[in-house]
């Protein structure tokens, strides 16, 4: 199995991987670290480039989160309240905490940019407020792609280091991609179906 998904994933080539890393910012349906460990693994057998495979990746999450960006901005904070309230529970938050959200980013600042890149929940969330804050488009994409092509680096090595040195392990590796992307997936649904608002939470 491991095979056919590196197979897949180096067939898509540098395109591909622009688009599953641009999509994975924007509806989150495989994770990053899937995406570019396989990616790495595929350098390994000689299908990739490690830097075009970096580069291709950081474009494309770079991308997906200016959709993000985009949207914050040409709605504002104000006119960003009627879709949440209205899809709240699909976006499993209510109005205080894109509130909380944006205040949190105005307090430290543009720097958490940078840093959120390399946390799995807040890496893609945070460019909402920073569009809502109208923060500058050019600082914007250069704390993003900075700190992407860091932890996008350290994922595709990863995945280098495995193919290179723990061939044994390959055999996991896919039953443990499509665990993983199973699992996100019910870990939403079930948060989807469990969600309350504030006020009927006991």
């Amino acid at each position: 199995m491991t095979d056919i998904i590196i197979d897949l994933i180096a067939r898509g080539g540098y395109i591909g991987i622009f688009l599953l890393m641009a999509l994975e910012n924007i509806i989150p349906p495989i994770p990053s670290e899937v995406i570019m460990g396989l990616g790495g693994m595929a350098v390994a057998r000689g299908q990739m480039d490690l830097w075009w495979l970096i580069f291709w990746a950081t474009m494309g999450t770079t991308a997906g989160n200016l959709f993000w960006y985009e949207l914050g901005r040409r709605l504002g904070i104000q006119r960003f309240k009627p879709m949440v309230d209205r899809y709240s529970r699909w976006m499993t938050m209510e109005w205080e905490d894109v509130e909380h959200l944006n205040r949190f980013f105005q307090k430290y600042g543009h720097w958490v940019i940078f840093v959120f890149r390399f946390l799995p929940t807040f890496r893609t969330v945070i460019s909402l407020p920073a569009g809502m804050a109208k923060m500058s488009m050019w600082k914007f994409l250069l704390f993003t792609f900075t700190g992407s092509a860091i932890w996008n680096s350290v994922l595709a090595g990863a995945g280098l280091f495995l193919g290179l040195k723990m061939e044994q392990l390959e055999k996991f590796v896919g039953p443990l991609a499509v665990g993983t992307v199973i699992a996100i997936v019910l870990l939403y649904f079930y948060r989807v179906f469990t969600w309350k608002p504030r006020e009927q939470r006991g």
